[in-house]
């Protein structure tokens, strides 16, 4: 039998600058959110065109503050409402941690909602540019997990070769779970996702890219879910599902109907491309 493998003890933060500060866990936010204005750019000029570059980098706040607000949120209303009612400046404590993902996308949502509003963009074919990015962060994000030593898996046999035991997690081995979730919803979202938006014939539809990370992220959630171990205050759902499987439902649901959707109406011709005939000379 193969010795169960330790967790290597990584520290958390990453640079001390005096009373500062900065963590793998925020570094991972700052990344992925760079990294995926960077991909936008590149995206929302593709045939069909869907707004300029510079629109793409307006977007960088928006999407900053959907993250931030709806994730904090998200966790607050669906995992600890009752804690955070009776402690409410409890809320503001984010460098305790405490973020969903699922609030951080309906931040997001209604960021690029009233982003494409703001813009007169059609919101379908922004948003599907802007969800092709998602996963570089969700692979960031879930490796930051994995290296502060949170949200651990399950008990695996001793035999799997890379069962884990986590500090403050029974001593028993363990899946490491949060690797199982950076490589299926961020690597293999993020293939699947990335290879489908080089076909103009799917980017014409616009909210078919939507739907497809919709439910392809609610379908790895679920699948990943059998491995990580429910937070202690919430444990098993009545019929044994957890917290997050169940919110996985409504976006399969909602990423099924927007593809079928997508597929019924006529194909979007996008903006029309930018003036670039030089000036006459005065």
């Amino acid at each position: 039998m193969l010795p169960v493998l330790l967790f290597p003890q990584f520290d958390p933060v990453l640079v001390h600058l005096g009373p500062l500060t900065i963590r793998w866990y925020a570094l991972s936010y700052i990344v992925g959110i760079v990294l995926g204005i960077a991909l936008l750019r590149r995206l929302v000029v593709l045939a069909p065109r869907v707004c300029s570059p510079e629109q793409a980098d307006d977007f960088l706040g928006w999407v900053t503050m959907g993250v931030l607000l709806g994730g904090r949120l998200g966790y607050v209303l669906f995992y600890q409402p009752g804690y955070y009612l009776t402690h409410p400046l409890s809320m503001l404590e984010v460098w305790h941690g405490g973020m969903s993902f699922h609030g951080g996308a309906l931040g997001v949502i209604i960021a690029m909602a009233l982003f494409s509003w703001r813009n007169k963009l059609n919101f379908l074919a922004f948003a599907d540019r802007g969800t092709v990015a998602v996963p570089i962060g969700l692979a960031l994000g879930r490796m930051a997990n994995f290296i502060n030593g949170e949200l651990w898996g399950r008990e695996a046999p001793a035999s799997l070769p890379w069962a884990m035991i986590f500090p403050d997690a029974g001593g028993i081995p363990r899946h490491p779970s949060q690797l199982y979730e950076a490589l299926t919803e961020g690597v293999l979202l993020f293939t699947i996702m990335f290879i489908a938006s080089r076909k103009q014939s799917i980017r014409e539809r616009p909210g078919f890219l939507a739907g497809l990370f919709l439910a392809g992220y609610g379908c790895a959630r679920s699948f990943c879910e059998f491995f990580r171990e429910p937070d202690s205050f919430l444990g098993f759902l009545p019929g044994g599902i957890t917290m997050g499987q169940l919110l996985c439902v409504p976006m399969i649901i909602a990423g099924v109907a927007l593809m079928v959707h997508a597929r019924s109406k006529p194909t979007y011709a996008g903006l029309p491309e930018p003036d670039v005939t030089p000036a006459p000379a005065s």
